[in-house]
């Protein structure tokens, strides 16, 4: 299909935040748009509203047969599968199916996009190297599956330098002609088996951000993951390893350089270069090889070396993710209520040395605690229990560290400024969901860093 979208049928499935922005694209190019959404208009509220004002219509509910076969072109949202039946019939009518990162990269090809993706990390990572990018002088735009939807930065394309992008597995599953500069993955675990039959297939999703790669593009892969550098043999550009000993735990590609961990931050191997790693919001090997992957394409997609460096001690972090909130009589206080699981929570706990006072609780998700406990054996100093599953972490920690029922967040932020001392870390690491006592973990983030604040 034409990049001339003006005059044609566009439907686009889907009203989440992309799914609008991808529509305000094509109304700017002059297509013809239908919206479709599961919800109701009412339940669509405002989003139905803007819908209309954009001149689109607006189709609700149940999919009408033939709708989708009748376009000339289907934008899918992340959250739409490609295999549903109405999707497979029009693609089978020669109608074209794309997500809407493709939609947007195809009115963005003179500028050079860094697409990452992976199970874990990927927001922090994407966030680094555009500020990385930023600090370079690039004016850079960060989104896609991270914040901002990929079609904005396609309203405006002559406004950017640089596109670093976060990419997920199911926006990869829509790209077609999406062509990164410089494409990592930055690990590769169980995830969404909802939505993919197997281990493989989710991993193969991954992998499509190789498939459109070309004469000077690269690739940035995680050395320490096996299943990375099986997925990185399907790239054909060169590939460049991160890690934490600089030796691939698998069969590998040839690699072409390595970004290695070393005492105090890491070093490119390929250019001599180092780098320090000092910045709180970076610390945790998880962080280091965040780090690590970013500075990879940074480096290699022409960031000065100055510059890396410069970004690597100024990036702020993520909101509720290993976020330093303060520090107080020698106490520095975390929030990481993003931690949502026990998985998370072992990633927090690794960070940090030792002399930890643990909030933890919330809406549980059925997951043995043991991994938390066995993780912070003689780092955990004591755990303050809130919500739900208080009881069920009090079990767990019984004879393995003190517990403080506490109830509450509230609670919990007064005792632990009871019991610390200077040179400890309270640390909310939750391991579970918010929604027994807040609207999300972000509103469980956001009054903890409140409740600090006015200690």
């Amino acid at each position: 299909m034409s990049l001339s979208l003006s005059g044609q049928k566009v439907l686009v499935y889907g009203l989440a935040k992309s799914g609008v922005a991808a529509l305000r694209l094509l109304r700017q190019h002059g297509a013809h748009v239908t919206a479709l959404d599961a919800r109701t208009e009412d339940a669509l509220g405002e989003v139905g509203r803007e819908v209309k004002s954009l001149g689109a219509s607006l189709v609700t509910g149940p999919v009408p047969p033939g709708l989708l076969a009748s376009q000339d072109l289907v934008v899918v949202s992340p959250g739409v599968p490609l295999a549903l039946p109405e999707i497979e019939a029009a693609r089978s009518a020669g109608v074209a199916v794309w997500g809407e990162v493709e939609l947007a990269s195809r009115f963005l090809t003179d500028v050079p996009l860094f697409g990452i993706t992976g199970t874990n990390g990927k927001s922090t990572t994407t966030a680094l190297t555009g500020e990385l990018f930023l600090r370079g002088g690039r004016r850079t735009f960060v989104g896609g599956n991270l914040g901002r939807p990929f079609s904005e930065a396609a309203l405006a394309p002559k406004a950017w330098d640089a596109l670093v992008v976060e990419l997920s597995s199911f926006q990869l599953e829509g790209i077609r002609t999406l062509r990164p500069r410089g494409a990592a993955i930055l690990n590769l675990t169980p995830d969404h088996l909802d939505r993919y039959a197997t281990h493989a297939d989710y991993g193969a999703a991954k992998a499509r951000i190789f498939q459109s790669q070309q004469a000077g593009d690269f690739a940035v892969v995680n050395a320490d993951d096996a299943d990375v550098l099986g997925l990185a043999r399907a790239a054909k550009v060169p590939v460049y390893g991160f890690g934490m000993t600089g030796r691939p735990v698998a069969d590998a590609p040839k690699l072409a350089g390595q970004a290695i961990a070393e005492e105090g931050g890491f070093r490119l191997d390929f250019l001599n270069e180092h780098y320090r790693l000092t910045n709180r919001a970076l610390r945790g090997a998880h962080n280091a090889q965040n780090a690590m992957a970013a500075t990879l394409l940074a480096r290699l997609g022409g960031v000065p070396a100055d510059a890396v460096q410069a970004g690597l001690d100024s990036y702020p972090g993520l909101p509720h993710r290993m976020e330093s909130v303060r520090v107080l009589d020698g106490v520095e206080w975390v929030n990481d209520s993003k931690a949502t699981n026990v998985d998370s929570v072992l990633v927090a706990l690794r960070a940090f040395k030792g002399d930890l006072w643990l909030i933890a609780g919330g809406k549980g998700k059925g997951a043995p605690y043991a991994p938390m406990v066995e993780e912070g054996r003689g780092k955990v100093k004591g755990v303050l229990t809130i919500g739900q599953d208080a009881d069920v972490l009090a079990k767990a920690y019984a004879g393995q560290a003190p517990v403080h029922a506490c109830g509450t967040l509230d609670a919990a932020v007064k005792k632990a400024r009871e019991v610390a001392k200077a040179g400890d870390t309270v640390l909310l690491s939750p391991a579970c969901a918010s929604y027994d006592q807040f609207k999300n973990f972000e509103d469980r983030g956001d009054t903890f860093k409140r409740l600090v604040g006015a200690l």
